[in-house]
């Protein structure tokens, strides 16, 4: 009895209240959007095929890199910003109006060199009509304002509206995705529903929390743009190996391979995905109450253990469900899997320790180092040893960036 009171006291403080309601919020939303794609994923390749479910897959790994430029930071500064002056209208104005003039910004310049490299790059250019419609995907995701309902720590709208766009996107794939030469109809499902939820999430700013924009001058962008440099690198810097060995694998091997490493990777992607919700939604919490740190960093130490364990023992489920019969794909997932506890070190010491206590270069440093060695070794690795060597860049890339802030907090301390 006096353990039972001991757990329920625990949940009815101000704080534990809202990172259960916040943790309930995002982790529905991921199992939603986790078992939607899955549900759809055997259709899709079964279908379409490795060969042309792989060239959505490639486009998709080029919009990736330009994704990471319109977003910007504007997930951690912004996230932070917000969660600091949310009872402040006028403060919340400006942050809102620096997140939509730089994103904007950003977004234009991606979109003309998007063009360029498609027009430029004959096989793109062959695929030209896959690659166009999966430029939507960007515009979805830079006019959706998940930064702002993070910020607040009002994760239900979020989860409602993404929620929203999965249960779309499966619903339309059953409905017009019926033979292998309508994988065109994928990006485009994707990209209508994104820029769907996008549009009602500024509705949502706009209507309920009364956000003003307002122009504001070239000399704030530009200060906006270089205060925010350093956790944008942090942020842009990772798709240099973590995409690029999607995107490499394509052009050096063939879109059939990436169609085969594509879906085992979404598997550890899955619990990446579910890692991601712990730590976004004790992202704001931990900008208030930093002496709580050790407590998570234990919880995502076991949560990711368990894990890759529980990914391990299935695989055979998993890949007769996904009808993948590539001999070697256990392999391929056990590298990958082991990828996850890499990142799971970053998360905790470089984006919720050393983040959160602004030393912000520090992470930037270890994160474009550990980045450009994962972008060079990609061309070697994938071109010796194929899919073996884009699971292998992707494992020892994270476990650079995660590593290194380990022993940069174990020498702190």
């Amino acid at each position: 009895m006096n353990f039972y009171n001991k757990i329920k006291s625990k949940f009815q403080s101000k704080d534990s209240k809202v990172l259960l309601e916040n943790f309930i919020s995002l982790s529905s939303l991921q199992v939603v959007g986790m078992v939607l794609p899955l549900i759809t994923l055997p259709y899709v390749l079964r279908v379409l095929g490795f060969e042309n479910y792989g060239i959505v897959v490639l486009a998709a790994s080029l919009i990736a890199y330009f994704q990471s430029v319109t977003d910007f930071s504007f997930k951690i500064t912004a996230t932070r910003d917000v969660a600091v002056f949310k009872s402040s209208p006028k403060k919340l104005n400006l942050i809102y109006s620096n997140v939509l003039q730089v994103k904007g910004l950003f977004l234009m310049v991606s979109l003309f060199i998007i063009s360029w490299v498609v027009f430029l790059y004959p096989p793109f250019y062959e695929e030209k009509t896959i690659f166009i419609l999966t430029t939507l995907m960007l515009l979805g995701h830079a006019l959706f304002p998940d930064w702002f309902f993070q910020g607040i720590e009002k994760m239900k709208y979020i989860t409602f509206l993404n929620i929203t766009i999965k249960l779309f996107f499966t619903i339309c794939v059953f409905v017009f995705i019926k033979e292998k030469e309508d994988y065109w109809i994928y990006p485009l499902l994707q990209g209508a529903g994104l820029i769907g939820a996008g549009l009602v999430g500024q509705y949502m700013l706009v209507k309920n929390y009364n956000l003003k924009f307002y122009w504001l001058k070239p000399k704030r962008i530009k200060k906006t743009i270089t205060s925010n440099f350093p956790i944008f690198v942090n942020q842009f810097f990772p798709t240099l190996y973590n995409n690029t060995s999607t995107f490499l694998l394509g052009i050096i091997t063939g879109t059939y391979w990436v169609g085969i490493y594509d879906a085992i990777k979404r598997v550890v992607d899955v619990c990446v995905t579910l890692l991601g919700v712990v730590s976004r939604v004790f992202f704001p919490f931990l900008n208030r109450r930093k002496d709580a740190f050790n407590k998570y960093k234990k919880l995502m130490l076991i949560f990711s253990s368990i894990l890759v364990f529980v990914i391990l023992i299935g695989h055979q489920l998993v890949f007769w469900y996904l009808n993948i019969s590539y001999e070697y794909a256990f392999y391929v997932l056990l590298i990958l899997s082991i990828s996850i506890l890499g990142f799971v070190l970053y998360d905790i010491f470089g984006l919720n320790y050393f983040i959160i206590r602004r030393q912000d270069k520090l992470v930037m440093k270890n994160t474009i180092t550990a980045s450009i060695i994962g972008f060079i070794l990609a061309f070697p690795l994938i071109s010796y040893f194929g899919i073996f060597g884009a699971a292998l860049n992707l494992a020892s890339a994270r476990w650079m960036m995660g590593g290194r802030m380990y022993l940069k907090y174990l020498k702190l301390k």
